[in-house]
């Protein structure tokens, strides 16, 4: 395993920039997520890790060795792609062996090695198959397998699992995290899912445009967003941005939320933050996530919490949850309430809000204030 720095990574087709100077710095043994919609610039930046792109600036380092210009081969990784890639006319075992035999590895040693990763991804009994023969995930395995057999200085992981349906998608999640746990592996990964992004990664890279917007970890990530599209692009359901107006008076600081003529709601504030403070009398953006709004009231009322009355637009049992859509001060927003609970569509409650997860941000520019 190896380090991985990007360094001011830009690069341009003509007058069109795809990337916009790109900083992430990868300790070894690290599982590097880039996330973001369609078009981000994140697939372009793991080819260009892997030299099957060219840079248009700036320096891609692998164990502190500049590689900018080091032929694929030379760079000593190895890439999982989105649509497996495998050689059809060749059964499993041939396929995990063919980079081995390109470099002229002794036969036994190929056949270790073949066995060896075979076990590891429980496909050892399908070593004798064909790619047609085989399922969606297996054929990821196999995939999987030939990267792991070369045990390369990184891996790179292309949308691996976009292919797959719903259930297997989360059965090779399982399977990818326990290979990095077992590997100790540096790893970068592309994907456009932001709950493979969450559950995988020990840092995420999200990117939109071919710009960074946050680094961190998971739970920085979906605590601490630095701005309203990574708030709303991380999380399902994504977190409520609500406009509202912070307010002071005689009681205290609130939050009131008004919109198309609707009567105001209010959030009473036990505490504002200093840095949202010169916001008082203006418009801000307050961020809460769905569970931070629930209907779970304990026998005096709400242990502390501010409540708010609402009506009920939606509710979406999930099993684990309940999800509703709130109407509060003319707006909507989502709240993950208690599996059994029992109000409908078309009926007010009363709803707690927890505080501790409210984030602020600036209503024009869209970054974090607090």
């Amino acid at each position: 395993m190896a380090s991985l720095e990007l360094i001011n990574i830009r690069k341009r087709y003509g007058e069109l920039d795809i990337l916009k100077g790109i900083d992430i710095a990868v300790d070894a043994g690290e599982f590097l997520v880039l996330v973001g919609p369609s078009g981000c610039g994140k697939s372009t930046l793991l080819n260009m890790i892997a030299g099957l792109d060219t840079v248009s600036e700036g320096e891609i380092r692998i164990g502190g060795r500049r590689v900018n210009d080091l032929h694929p081969s030379e760079r000593d990784i190895a890439m999982v792609f989105q649509s497996y890639a495998l050689y059809p006319n060749m059964s499993v075992r041939q396929n995990i062996a063919f980079g081995m035999e390109m470099r002229k590895v002794p036969k036994h040693e190929r056949e270790q090695g073949v066995q060896e990763v075979a076990k590891t991804l429980q496909i050892d009994h399908l070593l004798d198959r064909r790619p047609a023969q085989l399922s969606g995930g297996q054929r990821q395995r196999v995939a999987m397998g030939r990267a792991l057999v070369r045990k390369p200085r990184i891996f790179l992981f292309d949308e691996p699992l976009s292919n797959l349906d719903a259930q297997l998608r989360v059965d090779m999640r399982t399977e990818i995290k326990r290979l990095h746990q077992r590997l100790s592996a540096t790893i970068v990964y592309v994907t456009h899912d932001q709950i493979e992004a969450m559950t995988l990664a020990t840092r995420i890279a999200v990117m939109r445009a071919g710009e960074l917007l946050q680094l961190g970890s998971p739970a920085e990530i979906y605590n601490r967003p630095a701005n309203t599209f990574v708030a709303g692009f991380m999380g399902s359901p994504r977190m409520n941005l609500i406009p509202s107006m912070l307010k002071s008076d005689a009681d205290g600081m609130h939050l009131e939320i008004a919109a198309d003529g609707a009567d105001p709601a209010r959030i009473s504030l036990r505490k504002v933050p200093d840095a949202a403070r010169p916001y008082v009398g203006r418009q801000i953006t307050a961020g809460l996530r769905p569970e931070a709004i629930s209907d779970k009231l304990d026998a005096s009322g709400v242990d502390g919490r501010p409540v708010i009355d609402a009506l009920v637009e939606v509710t979406e049992p999930t099993g684990p949850d309940t999800l509703a859509v709130l109407m509060v001060g003319g707006r909507e927003i989502t709240a993950r309430l208690q599996p059994d609970s029992a109000l409908k569509a078309g009926q007010r409650g009363r709803f707690a809000i927890d505080l501790s997860k409210l984030v602020w941000f600036d209503p024009a520019s869209g970054a974090r204030v607090a």
